[in-house]
């Protein structure tokens, strides 16, 4: 994977759009656990999926008062 991944980071599962945003929890060589809105937490091999990393959204962070 080209982009480095760090916990914290919101990123979507490209062939899987129902699972909806995840946040990375942790990031241990190629072995990603993200825990997604509608799936959960999951454990994702980076070396055959490439998760698309989610752009802040300036009009979520005034909600959740960032």
């Amino acid at each position: 994977m080209s982009e480095r991944l760090v916990p914290g980071q919101r990123v979507r599962h490209p062939q899987e759009p129902g699972w909806g945003v995840g946040q990375v929890q942790s990031v241990i060589g190629d072995r990603v656990t993200v825990n997604f809105e509608h799936a959960g937490k999951l454990l994702i091999n980076a070396a055959v999926v490439r998760l698309e990393l989610v752009k802040d959204d300036p009009a979520q962070d005034d909600q959740l008062g960032r």
